[in-house]
């Protein structure tokens, strides 16, 4: 997504200008006509490295799919579709999802329909939650198509928590022995090589010279202690870099790949937290009533991964040409056999989205397995890798002072 500036004035000659996010400028043009406007001028907005952007607020998933799961009951009660969305505007707590609904309710005011309201508003409503609505807007079951929405959310929300909640414990210890060595290297370092350097002004004809395992110890201390600025700027240059270069469309499909590749079972666990995350949407669109094609195009872009989303375009190819769905997923190693032969089952009795569903509940099982093996597997790999470099610490703190005493004895 883009961000671009328009200029336009409605029929009546009265100026509007503002900025909308959106694919294109086509895309923008299309917008401001359904809204009665008269397109001026549209250009795309240069992004600037500001910190702001790089930490924008999303919407997050747990209120969208709660807001979902009420709009739908709601309409389903048969309240009007205004007093709907002014009764979730007045009790959702999220201030980027209130503004949301608030335009929404706007814009269904004037005259748009529910999914051309949540096309202008694609930071908070992603093309498969609009792809869904619109189909089940034009088959009369709008409420239906919420209910799918509000439950795909639930279950990707309850893969990321589960993932999250495995990973605290191993980040949280890891962040604080990270302190405990920056404060050992940035005070009590400092101490010793004090001590080292008053004993050997204290005897003369002794080096001064330091074992190389304790050189690079000071140098590091020296960094923390007066260098800290440059080291904190380092940081923040090489983070706010990695984030641009993952935002890049190589950065990103390389990002991805360098993921699947990583050890320690990370890159398993995102393999199948991808595949998951693909076989769960892939039958909410299909069952939605959402076109195979267009299934297909939005369940690559939503996946979560490039590897993935190349796979889908292959398979859209096959499909645009009258073929199956299931040979060009046999042709990619990032899909196991199983789930091609459980696609090609499907496709042969019309169950693709009972199939798929299936493939969804075992790898999110197999999530669940791989993500408990991991935090037992890095436990000790922390403990190793801290006792390691407070090892490293210690002896080359003792080794000058070891060097010393034998000199002097």
């Amino acid at each position: 997504m883009a961000t671009y500036a328009f200029r336009a004035v409605d029929v009546a000659g009265v100026p509007s200008r503002g900025e909308m996010e959106a694919s294109s400028k086509a895309q923008i043009t299309e917008q401001l006509r359904e809204r009665g406007l008269i397109v001026l001028d549209v250009s795309q907005k240069k992004e600037q490295l500001k910190l702001e952007s790089l930490l924008r607020k999303k919407v997050k998933m747990r209120p969208l799919a709660v807001f979902s799961r009420q709009y739908a009951t709601l309409i389903a009660s048969g309240m009007p579709m205004l007093r709907s969305l002014y009764t979730l505007e007045d009790q959702t707590e999220d201030d980027k999802l209130k503004e949301a609904v608030k335009g929404l309710r706007q814009d269904i005011e004037a005259g748009s329909s529910v999914s051309q309201a949540m096309e202008r508003r694609p930071d908070v409503f992603d093309p498969l939650y609009r792809s869904m609505v619109a189909s089940g807007e034009s088959s009369g079951r709008l409420e239906e198509a919420l209910d799918r929405v509000a439950h795909h959310l639930e279950k990707i929300d309850a893969l990321r928590r589960q993932i999250r909640s495995a990973m605290t414990y191993p980040v949280v210890v890891f962040g604080f022995a990270m302190l405990v060595m920056i404060a050992v290297v940035a005070f009590i370092v400092p101490v010793f090589i004090g001590i080292f350097e008053e004993i050997t002004e204290d005897q003369p004809g002794v080096s001064s010279e330091l074992p190389f395992m304790t050189q690079i110890t000071k140098a590091v201390s020296d960094a923390f202690t007066h260098n800290w600025y440059f080291v904190i700027a380092g940081v923040l240059v090489v983070s706010i870099a990695f984030v641009k270069w993952k935002r890049t469309e190589t950065g990103r499909h390389q990002w991805d790949r360098i993921k699947l590749r990583m050890p320690f079972y990370i890159g398993d666990v995102t393999h199948k937290v991808a595949l998951a995350r693909w076989s769960r949407t892939f039958p909410g669109t299909i069952a939605s009533g959402v076109p195979i094609l267009q299934s297909i195009k939005i369940t690559g872009q939503t996946s979560g991964n490039t590897v993935v989303e190349e796979a889908m375009d292959d398979v859209y190819d096959s499909v645009k040409r009258g073929g199956s769905i299931a040979k060009p997923l046999e042709e990619h190693s990032t899909f196991p056999p199983m789930v091609s032969h459980m696609v090609a089952v499907g496709e042969e009795t019309g169950q693709l989205d009972t199939m798929l569903g299936k493939i969804a509940d075992f790898y999110e099982a197999e999530v669940d397995a791989k993500v408990k093996a991991l935090t037992s597997l890095l436990e000790p790999v922390m403990i190793v890798w801290v006792g390691a470099v407070v090892g490293f610490i210690v002896i080359s703190m003792y080794l000058p002072i070891f060097s010393l005493y034998d000199k002097i004895r």
